[in-house]
């Protein structure tokens, strides 16, 4: 389990590209190393991927085909930043808000407007995923707890503070973007149980 409270972002130092999954090398600093293990759960762009190897400053991990296919990951290359999170430890502060690390979909960034003031992208997304994502609710963005803006039948507005911009990896977006959504599960569950009753009701 993950807080969507970006850690660090840290730099993709290389991938090996193997039938069926990538191995992607992350360089990570030592105070996120600490006490880390093969077998540990760590969120990458929001997608929890396990430890496989450590050295030196690097951590090893195996990303999956239908992984692959689910996500931003695929579009890493050497260089890349990626927002890292370490597993949530028992009686940890919970500043966010609890995500499972499973990617549910990606956003396109469509819009970016930067300006002294502001940091404001929008974002479309499949309609079938906004029956969850509303007006001033949490949604995971690449592994960031963010509160949802203005909503629309095919999008949200996500407006960032700098904090935001200055630990992750969303300063970098522009129109194109492609970023890894998990929505809110409390909100899920809420919205299917009322759309199972009302659908037998109306049955």
């Amino acid at each position: 389990m993950f807080t969507g409270i970006v850690q660090a972002t840290c730099e993709v130092v290389a991938i090996h590209k193997k039938d069926g999954l990538n191995t992607i090398e992350i360089a990570m600093p030592s105070h996120l190393k600490e006490n880390l293990q093969r077998g540990a759960s760590v969120a990458n762009n929001g997608v929890c991927l396990t430890v496989t190897e450590m050295a030196d400053d690097r951590v090893f991990f195996d990303v999956m085909e239908e992984t692959l296919r689910l996500t931003n990951l695929a579009g890493l290359s050497v260089g890349s930043q990626v927002n890292i999170e370490r597993s949530l430890t028992y009686g940890s502060e919970i500043g966010g808000h609890v995500l499972s690390g499973h990617v549910h979909t990606q956003a396109t960034v469509v819009e970016v407007s930067h300006t002294p003031a502001h940091f404001d992208i929008r974002l479309e997304v499949d309609p079938k995923w906004m029956n969850y994502i509303l007006y001033k609710g949490f949604v995971g963005v690449n592994g960031c707890s963010l509160t949802v803006g203005e909503v629309s039948e095919s999008g949200f507005m996500l407006h960032l503070i700098p904090e935001t911009l200055e630990i992750t990896n969303l300063d970098e977006v522009a129109v194109g973007t492609m970023l890894n959504i998990e929505i809110d599960s409390q909100t899920q569950a809420i919205v299917d149980t009322v759309e199972r009753v009302l659908a037998k009701r109306l049955g």
